[in-house]
């Protein structure tokens, strides 16, 4: 089933076996064999691959393999480093080289680029009006390794196929590649065609863009930048790594100086249009994981909260606003267990407020035996008439 991995440790090799195991990531660790994590979980490396613990030596032949003299460089002043990686059979990887205890270390994320549906990635559908903003902020938030990227490179490729518009990212590395549909698509990637996340944002506002996306906001001057380019009139996509909607709003304007923090929360009351939250949990089929999604849509009153600084008080609105794409981590979760993609135990695990979460499901099953018995009264209903019309 797989390519032997010879004592020169074979990156190719290994990150092959990777995707024929539905790897999302790889570790290789001066001393240990190569570790794969599946379905978010770690384990070590098939026997069958003959993978043997790596040497130190080895490790640093890979850097020089894979890495340029300037990110050589860059590993060597930082003592870590992000690049992007393609194999000879087109899959794509976002890879990380570091130091630890002296030595080289490296991590590997696998990046399909089989771009699926909101509905092929079991996303809600409210997802699709945001790709139809004119503009405005959007941020998808979550912890490392939640799908954040594979979102935005689904909100895009909508973007590709339904509007004629120029979109142009900013990452490091570049992760997903569009190719032209109905847009015209541009990647620009950190360290090679940019020198910060910031310049490049200011620079696109002369580039004639429609749709910029920020592979993340990393400081307050990208910060500064996203918030510039969504009032100006452009539709701005970016991350952050927080693991609630209203938790994304608290850090955008808890990055802001003190003295500056009122202005901010005007400023992004007025830019912002919606935050996605989201986590992987394992569905209850045991085959893959989905995401599980908390959305805020940024209305009037919504603006008017950050504005007033009473963010906490967005959580009750996300609970109320159903109508308007609105929904809630704990909500998102009981649809997900109706639905019988995840498990009531799962779906515990995970949940903000095991009370809310229970309130949630039994008031479901109230609703369905409800109308269980609405439907057993109507054939009821239905049979008596019946008899009374066959009677002489």
């Amino acid at each position: 089933m797989f390519a032997h991995v010879s004592a020169a440790l074979d990156l190719n090799a290994l990150l092959a076996a990777g995707v024929a195991l539905g790897a999302s990531d790889l570790h290789l660790t001066v001393g240990s064999r190569p570790v794969y994590r599946v379905l978010g979980e770690l384990a070590p490396a098939p026997s069958e691959l003959g993978a043997a613990p790596i040497e130190a030596a080895a490790m640093e032949r890979l850097a020089a393999q894979i890495a340029s003299e300037r990110q050589r460089e860059e590993l060597a002043r930082t003592g870590h480093l992000d690049l992007g990686y393609s194999t000879p059979d087109g899959e794509r990887f976002r890879l990380n080289l570091y130091r630890e205890l002296g030595r080289l270390a490296l991590a590997a994320r696998h990046l399909d680029q089989r771009l699926l549906s909101l509905e092929g990635l079991g996303l809600p559908k409210q997802l699709a009006d945001i790709a139809k903003l004119p503009s405005g902020l959007v941020l998808v938030t979550g912890a490392t390794g939640s799908g954040k990227s594979t979102t935005l490179a689904t909100l895009l490729d909508l973007i590709n196929r339904i509007r004629a518009a120029h979109i142009l990212t900013v990452e490091d590395p570049v992760e997903f590649v569009h190719g032209p549909q109905r847009c015209v698509i541009h990647h620009r990637e950190l360290g090679t065609d940019v020198v910060s996340f910031a310049a490049a944002v200011q620079a696109a506002l002369r580039e004639d863009p429609d749709v910029i996306m920020i592979g993340e906001m990393r400081d307050l001057d990208t910060m500064r930048a996203a918030i510039t380019a969504a009032e100006t009139g452009h539709l701005v996509f970016s991350t952050l790594h927080t693991a609630e909607a209203v938790g994304c709003v608290e850090r955008l304007v808890g990055s802001f100086p003190g003295g500056e923090q009122d202005v901010a929360r005007h400023r992004i009351g007025m830019a912002l249009r919606a935050v996605v939250a989201q986590r992987l949990v394992r569905r209850s089929s045991g085959r893959g994981r989905v995401a599980v999604v908390e959305i805020l849509m940024v209305n009037a009153a919504a603006a008017n909260l950050i504005e007033q600084g009473k963010t906490r008080q967005l959580f009750s609105l996300m609970e109320s606003s159903a109508a308007e794409g609105m929904r809630t981590l704990d909500q998102s979760l009981a649809d997900l267990v109706n639905r019988g993609v995840l498990s009531r135990a799962e779906a515990l695990l995970h949940c903000k407020d095991t009370r809310t979460l229970e309130r949630l499901l039994e008031r479901t099953v109230r609703l369905a035996e409800e109308a269980e018995q609405a439907a057993r009264q109507a054939a009821a209903k239905r049979n008596g008439l019946d008899r009374l019309r066959r009677q002489p």
